[in-house]
C-alpha cells in the first residue's frame, strides 16, 4: 500500500518488543509472551485485525523497555493462531509480513501502540539481482549439506521462491547470526545489497562448517583408533585370564600409573612407555621381560621431582657444627658461608667439599653433621678398592645381571634429589682393566656437566647439579682432574687440649651410654684423660682414644656388678684418675717428654711427616772393622737411602774438624738402622 504513494501511510498497531528474536518477512514463528503489557497488546491485535508490529529489543536483560531501547525497523506480522496457557502465558504463532519503520512510540499504560509506516523493497529489478539471487540459492544448498541441523526440505520450498528480496529474507531467518545481524539484515531495505551480504555471510559459515567438519574428522579417526585399542587391549586381558595372567594385567596397570606419578623429564618418560609397550607383548615368564620390569622400575623410584626443603638458618646451622664437632673452624665456616649465599641466590650450585685429614679426625661424621645443618638426606658411598668404572656409571643392560651404579642407587635409596652424597676414601680408589672410576667421578663432580648425567643402565640424562658432594680422604693421592673440581679442606690432626675437650664432651658420655652406665656412676679426671693422650695414644684423630674410653667404661660395669654380687648394696661411683688408670688401661705404652735427657752414642731421634700424621724415629748407628760399605736396613725408601748418603758426605767432608781419620772410611763398615724406616 505505501509502495505506490509518495508519502508513507503512518499506521498505529500494537507493539510487541521480542527478546534474542527478529521476526522476517514470511516467516512463521511460534512465540511465547509472558510480560503482561505484551499479553495485552496480543488481546488488543487479535479485536483488532490481527496485526501487529513485532520489533527486537536491544538488550534482553530489559524486562520493561521503553521506546529507547527498542530497534527502529520492525515488521508487521499477522497473528495465526493463539493460545492461553494454564500458567498465565501466552503461546501465539505468527507471520511476518512487511518491514515496518517505527515513527514514534506511544504508552497506553496497559501496552505499547506504535505508529509506523510500511518500508518498501528497493531495487528488486537491478540486472544483478537475479544472478545474486542464483548464487545464494546455490551457496545455501551446499550451506544445508553441510549443516546437519536444518532439514533438506527447506531447500524445495526454497527453490519455489522466485522473489529474491524474499528469498534473501528466508535464508537470513535459518542462519545462526548474531541479533545485531539478522537486525542488521531485516534494515536493508535494498535487495541487492541484501543478497551480496547475505550471500558474504553464508560463504563465512560455510568456511567454517568445513574446518568444523575436517576437525570431526579427524576427532572420529582418533576416538576410532583408541576404540580399537581399547577392544584389542581388553581382549588381551581376557586372553590373559583364560591362561592364568590376569594378575599381571593389573601389575602393568599400576606400573603405568606409577610412570605417569614419578614426574620424569619427556626423554625419560618416553622411554619408559616404549618399554612398557614393549613388557605388554612378552610374555610374564620370559628372561627378556623380568630385564625390562626392572629397568622400568628402576626409572619410576628414581626421585626425579621430590626435594628436601634446604634449610636456610644460618644461626642454627652453626649450633649443630659446633654440637656435633669440637674445633674444625674452616669446614664449619665454609659450609655457613655457602648457607649465607643461597638466602640471596634461589638456585645455586652446591659445592664439592674434599675434606682431607689422618684418620679418625671425624670427616665421615663431620659429612652427617652438614647434612643435618643444611636439613638435607644423608647418603654415603665408600669408594675404598672400587677399581671397576660400573660401581659408578651402571653396567650396559645387554649384560646378565646388569645394575644401575651406584650413585643412582644410592639417589633411589634416599628419595630426594638433593641430598648431601658423601663420597668416602676416593683416594683409595683403583684401576684395572675394567676401567678407571676416578674418571667416572669426573661427570659426578663437574658442576657444568652432572645435570646431564648418564648411567650406562638407564640411558637417559639425569640431573646431579642439586645434589651437595662431600668427598673424604685420607692423602692426595688423588688424579689431578679429579682433584681439580673438588674444593679441598685439610683437616689437621687434633692437639692435646682438642682431645681432652673431644674426650670430655662427646666420647666419654657416648661411650658411657653404650657401655650402659648412668650419669654418676663413672667419673674420670681431667688428669687420667691428659694420661691417656699422652700415654696410651698416639694418633692424629681420636679412635685409638676412644677405644681406650671404651675399655674404661667396659672395665667399669665388671666391677660394679662384681661388687653387688659380693653383697656391697651401696651406691658406687668408680673415679680413674692418673693412680689407678694402669689398672683400667695397663701399662703406659709410650713416653712423653724429652725423647732422651742425655746423648747416646750411635743413636739419634729423628722427626717424620706423613699423610696421616707425625712420627718420631729411633735411628741406630754401628762401626765395624770391613772395606767402606754402607749398610741400611728399616725399609727405607729412596728419600731416606738419599738422606743416609748425604749425612754420611757432610761427616766427611767435616773429618779434620771432628777428628776422624782419613782412612776411617775406608776400613770400616757403617751400619744404619731405622727400625720404622717405611714411614
Amino acid at each position: 500500500m505505501s509502495e505506490q504513494s509518495p508519502t508513507p501511510e503512518i499506521v498505529q498497531y500494537p507493539l510487541l518488543p521480542l527478546r534474542d528474536v527478529v521476526v522476517f518477512p514470511h516467516m512463521v514463528i511460534p512465540l511465547f509472551v509472558g510480560r503482561p503489557k505484551s499479553i495485552k497488546a496480543m488481546e488488543t491485535a487479535m479485536e483488532a485485525g490481527k496485526s501487529i508490529l513485532l520489533v527486537a529489543q536491544k538488550s534482553a536483560a530489559k524486562d520493561d523497555p521503553g521506546p529507547q531501547d527498542m530497534y527502529a525497523i520492525g515488521c508487521v506480522s499477522n497473528i495465526l493462531q493463539m493460545l492461553k496457557l494454564p500458567d498465565g502465558t501466552v503461546k501465539v504463532l505468527v507471520e511476518g509480513g512487511t518491514r515496518a519503520h517505527i515513527r514514534d512510540v506511544i504508552d497506553v499504560r496497559t501496552h505499547w501502540v506504535a505508529e509506523a509506516s510500511a518500508v518498501a523493497a528497493e531495487g528488486a529489478g537491478a540486472p544483478e539481482v537475479e544472478a545474486l539471487r542464483r548464487a545464494l540459492l546455490s551457496a545455501f544448498d551446499q550451506y544445508v549439506k553441510l549443516n546437519k541441523k536444518i532439514p533438506p526440505e527447506i531447500l524445495t520450498s526454497l527453490s519455489g521462491i522466485d522473489e529474491a528480496g524474499r528469498l534473501a529474507d528466508t535464508v537470513a531467518a535459518h542462519l545462526p547470526l548474531k541479533l545485531e545481524q539478522k537486525q542488521q539484515v531485516l534494515e536493508m531495505f535494498d535487495v541487492k545489497q541484501r543478497l551480496e551480504h547475505l550471500l558474504s555471510q553464508l560463504e563465512t559459515e560455510i568456511d567454517i562448517l568445513q574446518v568444523e567438519k575436517r576437525i570431526r574428522g579427524r576427532v572420529k579417526r582418533q576416538m576410532e583408533k583408541s576404540q580399537r585399542e581399547y577392544y584389542l587391549n581388553e581382549q588381551v586381558k581376557a586372553i590373559q585370564k583364560e591362561l592364568g595372567e590376569g594378575e599381571e594385567g593389573a601389575d602393568l596397570e599400576e606400573m603405568e600409573k606409577r610412570i605417569k606419578r614419578a614426574h620424569m623429564p619427556k626423554d625419560a618418560r618416553k622411554k619408559a612407555e616404549s618399554e612398557l609397550k614393549k613388557l605388554k607383548l612378552m610374555s610374564p615368564m620370559s628372561a627378556e621381560a623380568t630385564v625390562v620390569r626392572n629397568y622400568i622400575e628402576t626409572l619410576v623410584n628414581l626421585p626425579w621431582k621430590k626435594k628436601s626443603k634446604i634449610s636456610k638458618d644460618i644461626k642454627q646451622a652453626q649450633e649443630i657444627l659446633d654440637r656435633d664437632h669440637y674445633g674444625l673452624e674452616k669446614v664449619k665456616e665454609r659450609i655457613v658461608e655457602y648457607l649465607a649465599v643461597q638466602t640471596r641466590v634461589e638456585k645455586m650450585k652446591a659445592p664439592i667439599l674434599c675434606l682431607v685429614g689422618a684418620p679418625g679426625v671425624g670427616k665421615t661424621s663431620l659429612g652427617q653433621s652438614i647434612a643435618r645443618a643444611t636439613n638435607r638426606k644423608f647418603v654415603r658411598m665408600s669408594l675404598g678398592g672400587v677399581r671397576d668404572e660400573a660401581e659408578v656409571r651402571g653396567h650396559r643392560r645387554t649384560y646378565i645381571g646388569s645394575m644401575p651404579g651406584k650413585i643412582l642407587q644410592n639417589m633411589s635409596k634416599v628419595a630426594v634429589k638433593n641430598p648431601l652424597f658423601l663420597l668416602d676414601e676416593v683416594d683409595k680408589m683403583g684401576m684395572d682393566w675394567r676401567g678407571d672410576p676416578s674418571s667416572a667421578l669426573l661427570e659426578v663432580l663437574d658442576p657444568e656437566q652432572n645435570h646431564t648425567f648418564v648411567d650406562h643402565y638407564i640411558e637417559v640424562e639425569y640431573d646431579l647439579s642439586e645434589v651437595m658432594f662431600v668427598a673424604t680422604a685420607n692423602t692426595l693421592n688423588i688424579p689431578p682432574a679429579l682433584l681439580d673440581r673438588m674444593e679441598v679442606i685439610r683437616l689437621s690432626g687434633y692437639t692435646e687440649d682438642e682431645k681432652m675437650n673431644i674426650a670430655t664432651k662427646y666420647l666419654l658420655p657416648k661411650q658411657m651410654k653404650n657401655a650402659g652406665l648412668q650419669e654418676g656412676e663413672l667419673s674420670v679426671s681431667e688428669a687420667a684423660i691428659r694420661d691417656i693422650v699422652r700415654y696410651y695414644t698416639r694418633e692424629a684423630g681420636v679412635r685409638a682414644m676412644e677405644r681406650e674410653i671404651s675399655k674404661i667404661c667396659r672395665k667399669a660395669v665388671k666391677q660394679l656388678l662384681t661388687d653387688k654380687k659380693a653383697g656391697d648394696d651401696k651406691p658406687h661411683r668408680i673415679t680413674v684418675t692418673p693412680k689407678n688408670l694402669d689398672k683400667f688401661l695397663g701399662v703406659r705404652r709410650y713416653t712423653f717428654g724429652m725423647a732422651e735427657k742425655q746423648n747416646q752414642v750411635g743413636q739419634v731421634t729423628g722427626l717424620a711427616w706423613t699423610e696421616v700424621g707425625g712420627e718420631l724415629l729411633t735411628i741406630e748407628a754401628a762401626t765395624m772393622p770391613g772395606k767402606g760399605k754402607t749398610i741400611t736396613t728399616g725399609k727405607l725408601g729412596d728419600v731416606m737411602q738419599e738422606s743416609i748418603q748425604a749425612a754420611l758426605s757432610v761427616v766427611r767432608a767435616r773429618s779434620r774438624r771432628l777428628g776422624v781419620k782419613e782412612d776411617f772410611y775406608q776400613k770400616h763398615d757403617i751400619h744404619i738402622h731405622l727400625p720404622e724406616g717405611a714411614t
